[in-house]
This record gives structure tokens, sequence and C-alpha cells, in this order.
């Protein structure tokens, strides 16, 4: 029987919290040309002569408290969806997991699929939100190794999904097991981006007039493929499905590494709702499809450590998708389509 394949794909995780694991994860992420998009010389001395020699003692004691007995929960949420999407799909699909960067990676996932020779071949980088720096660099690793074969099987991307009916829907059976009503306010958090990237985007489209504001309000053919542009556009979509009121949610973005990324600033956000009285804040993270360090600990932890500091009571955090049956049915439709 000829088989399609299905490679999904996230971002990745150190194979061990510790310093030296930590830092082989970090070395290999952040000297990715599309993480950080500058002078190759720089971004050298600057990721390995200065970020990760430091970052990685810290980094690993962060990804220490929230590491399982079983390993990383990034890693074990993507292992449990592969087998369900698996057996969901059946027996005329082959579907793999691989990471972006450390293991398993997308070279030797690829070539375990090589082996099978699979008709087609659906790829589907599990970011909601299109971004050069996570979509985008993804899809280059892959079409590094797929150019390599001697026979190249008919094969697409899935580039993005935060607009599709199956993903908002999977997303608001999660979210509706909390009473929205019950919380002062409800933050929608996505991971941030430094704010040239946006603009390097726009100008892709010969739109330089980018403002990081109301050019955002609606998804065209010029913001199709801008991260900010989708991320409100997510929030649209849930609040609409959740029926959130006007007023009484916003958009922010974490992570941030400077004062030139994405604005508002997550953490900035927490404090100020605290300090406007908010006792109670649900806080969703759309950019992620699965728990791991920024939504469990930057989250689940920091941001309620900062609420509770500024006069609120408690942070909650709803949970991602991870390998949920909603999950899995969305992407069996997605995949079908």
């Amino acid at each position: 029987m000829i088989k399609e394949a299905v490679l999904l794909i996230n971002l990745g995780t150190p194979d061990e919290p510790t310093p030296s694991k930590v830092g082989q994860y970090l070395t290999q992420f952040l000297n990715d040309k599309r993480v950080i998009d500058i002078n190759p010389v720089g971004r050298f001395i600057l990721v390995n002569m200065i970020i990760v020699p430091f970052r990685r003692f810290a980094s690993s004691k962060l990804y220490q408290k929230i590491w399982t007995k079983n390993g990383s929960p990034l890693l074990l949420h993507g292992i449990e969806l592969k087998e369900k999407v698996q057996k969901e799909l059946g027996e005329n699909y082959i579907v793999e997991l691989a990471m972006r960067y450390r293991k398993p990676s997308i070279r030797s996932v690829l070539n375990k699929l090589r082996e099978q020779k699979p008709s087609r071949i659906h790829i589907l980088p599990l970011y909601p939100q299109y971004a050069s720096s996570s979509t985008g660099s993804t899809m280059e690793e892959v079409m590094d190794e797929l150019k390599t074969w001697e026979v190249i099987p008919s094969f697409n991307f899935i580039s993005k999904f935060y607009d599709q009916p199956a993903f908002i829907k999977a997303f608001t059976a999660i979210a509706k097991q909390y009473d929205h009503s019950q919380y002062d306010h409800v933050l929608f958090s996505y991971h941030g981006l430094p704010e040239r990237q946006i603009l390097k985007a726009s100008a892709h489209y010969g739109n330089n007039t980018c403002k990081m504001g109301s050019c955002c309000d609606a998804i065209t053919k010029n913001n199709q493929y801008c991260y900010r542009a989708n991320s409100m556009e997510t929030t649209r979509q849930l609040v609409k499905a959740l029926n959130i009121p006007e007023g009484k949610y916003s958009s922010a973005f974490q992570s941030r590494l400077d004062d030139k990324w994405l604005k508002p600033y997550s953490d900035k956000v927490v404090k100020e709702l605290a300090e406007k009285g908010a006792k109670k804040v649900l806080v969703f993270s759309p950019a992620f499809v699965a728990d791991c360090l920024e939504t469990i600990y930057e989250i689940g932890t920091e941001y309620d450590e900062i609420f509770k500091e500024h006069g609120g009571e408690k942070i909650t955090l709803v949970p991602s998708l991870n390998a949920s049956d909603e999950w899995v049915k969305a992407l069996k439709e997605m995949l079908k389509r």
C-alpha cells in the first residue's frame, strides 16, 4: 500500500534541563539567521560569546522547574499528539514528529520517511501564526533537506492555520472549561518578536507604511503573513467564538528581549491590570499549541507573581491544545482539506 506522510514540526526543546544541554539548544536556536536576523559576524559574537555562555545557566534552572519525570512537556505533548493523529488518520498515513532545534531532528525524521517512500508528504509546522523566525525557518530547513533527495515526492506546507475554523473550534472547546464572566479581564498573550521583523514582512509586500496599529485591524493581501496581524485576528476569532464583551479583553506580547519588540508587553499589562483593581485574570496563549516554558512558567508562575505583587489575586492560564481530542480532530480536518 502506498501511503501519504504527515510531518508535524514544533520548535524544539533541550534534551535535558542541564546547563550543557540547554546551551546546545540555545546555540542551535539563536544562531539561526531567521531568529536573530543581524549581520552574521555580529550574530556569532552575540550568541556564542555573550548570550549562550551566561544564559544557559539561568535558563536551565527555569527548565528544571517545568521538567517532568518523563522529560520535556513540549516533547511529551508532541509524541502523544503524533500517536493520536496516527490513530485518527489510520493505516493509509505515516505520521511523524520532528523538532526544528535538537531532537528528533528534521533531517533524521525526513530520512526515516524517505525509506518508506510515501506518495506525498504533508508538512505542518505547529505555529498557528506565520513568522519568518518560526514557520519560515522550519520550512527552509525542510526544503534544504528535500532538495538533496534524488526523488522528491509531492509535498505541501500548511504555513499558518490561526484562521482555520477547526483550530478556533479546538481552542474554544478548551476555553469553555473556564467561565470568562468570573474574571475581571481576559488577556491573549502571544510570543513577542522584534519589531524589525514585522516591518521586513510588510516591506515584502511593498507596504512600507506599517505602524504596528490599525493596519492589523483586518487581514488583507498586504498583511496575510504578518505575525502581528495574524495574532490580532486570532484574538478576534476567539473573542467572537467565546462571546467575550468588548472592553474586557486585550492582546499583548511576551518573552521580549529588549524595548524594540512588539508592544504592549504582557508582563506590563498584567501589572497595570492589577494596579487598576483587577483581582482575577484569565490568560490565553494562542501562539503555542503545546504547553512549554513560555506558558507553564512564564505565564503560570512569573506573571502570577507579578499580578499578586501589585494587588491582584490570581492569574489563571488556559491550557494549550497539547494532545486534546479536539486538537487531533482539528488536525485531521486541516490535513484532509
